[in-house]
């Protein structure tokens, strides 16, 4: 087969390019009626004319395939959509020239665009294949060896502080160890020192030449993206505008501060590029535990022991508050695991500073070991004096 050029399918169908489905289906019939090789017996001319029209539609008349067409300049089943989606992207942000295809040979590539539509291709496939990696490799991957220019945010940093347990009750200042991006001090953030000089790898040109095969594209070039000038790199941050450095950072705890709580540090994080704006420190709360208090959200449990005179016939007992002490009333009865409520003794709301929690006290009743014969002997007429059983309401249960 000849050395084909880039086809115009919709010169070939008499169409304009924003025909739609029904313009392009009637242009078809109208050509296929006309140069049909049943109407032109023996014309050889008629006969090209014929598998032409039927090339373009079979191409123009599929939606899939004619938006690869249009994006590219050519069809073949082995081009990628999304592939074909980038290099249109490319192409209409003027950050690629142009590939020329003319004078290109496709008769030995699968699904080559100068191949008739339903004809299968031979060993053609394995130079297809070579041809369809190039193709992406080139159109897909500029965009990754593209630097972003102009300011970059800096990015959010993540980190836990565990502190005491009273400092979440009475706030206060706590310090944490971050490993953060900062500018660098050599090049200020430049990520380069002197001046730009002519890129040694394209001579300035921006474009380099790669082969694939019969094929010879102009990329941009990796090394200088294009530009063709290149700067040293900053003996400090190896380029990166930005060095690493661990340091203390302060920050303020209200009071009523609860574990798990989230903390934002502005401007505490990464250092941003090109004088972008840093980024923002995180820091997640975790409270220490206390012997004696159980904090739940704004609320402290603690557990009182009491003696069976005090939970019998009732009695004020001195409990431990995060406050100080605090008088506590035990009503006649009081039985072990009885939970009872100090209104407004637990911790206040970091939020609403004029509320705060309760404090529940898990009463338990403390069973004395008698060490004498008359302590045993007033419990036993205790028992007598009160013989009910206080299993009776398990049994009537089952």
């Amino acid at each position: 087969m000849a050395t084909t050029q880039n086809k115009d399918y919709y010169a070939t169908l008499g169409v304009k390019k924003t025909a739609t489905s029904e313009e392009i289906r009637k242009a078809f019939r109208k050509a296929a009626r006309r140069y049909h090789p049943d109407v032109n017996p023996g014309d050889k001319k008629a006969e090209e004319k014929f598998k032409e029209i039927s090339e373009a539609n079979d191409v123009l008349s599929d939606e899939k395939k004619r938006k690869v067409y249009d994006q590219v300049g050519f069809y073949s089943d082995q081009i990628d959509p999304a592939t074909a989606e980038a290099y249109a992207r490319q192409q209409s942000a003027g950050g690629r020239p142009p590939v020329d295809f003319d004078g290109f040979d496709f008769s030995g590539f699968q699904g080559g665009p100068g191949q008739p539509p339903g004809q299968q291709a031979g060993a053609g496939s394995q130079s297809w294949g070579s041809f369809k990696d190039i193709f992406s490799g080139i159109f897909s991957g500029a965009q990754a060896q593209q630097r972003p220019r102009g300011p970059q945010p800096g990015t959010d940093l993540e980190y836990q502080a565990t502190v005491d347990f009273w400092m979440g009750i009475r706030g206060g200042q706590a310090r944490i160890q971050v490993t953060r991006q900062e500018v660098c001090p050599t090049c200020h953030g430049h990520a380069h020192a002197g001046g730009p000089t002519q890129c040694p790898e394209c001579n300035g040109t921006g474009q380099v030449t790669q082969m694939g095969g019969r094929m010879k594209f102009n990329i941009p070039c990796p090394q200088c993206n294009g530009t063709g000038r290149i700067s040293n790199d900053c003996a400090t941050c190896h380029g990166e505008g930005v060095v690493e450095r661990t340091e203390t950072v302060e920050f303020r705890m209200k009071p009523g501060t609860r574990d798990g709580q989230r903390i934002r540090l502005q401007g505490k994080g990464n250092a941003g590029l090109n004088g972008g704006a840093p980024g923002d420190l995180f820091v997640t709360v975790r409270l220490g535990t206390h012997p004696v208090f159980t904090r739940v959200g704004d609320d402290i449990q603690i557990t009182v022991p009491v003696t069976i005179a005090e939970a019998s016939l009732g009695a004020k007992v001195e409990v431990p508050t995060i406050d100080g002490r605090a008088q506590l009333k035990i009503v006649p009865g009081t039985q072990s695991g009885q939970k009872l409520r100090m209104r407004g003794r637990g911790v206040e709301n970091s939020q609403r500073p004029e509320q705060r929690g309760d404090q529940i006290v898990t009463v338990e009743v403390v069973v004395p070991t008698l060490q004498d014969e008359r302590s045993k002997e007033i419990m036993r007429e205790l028992a007598k004096l009160n013989h009910q059983d206080p299993r009776v309401a398990l049994f009537e249960k089952l």
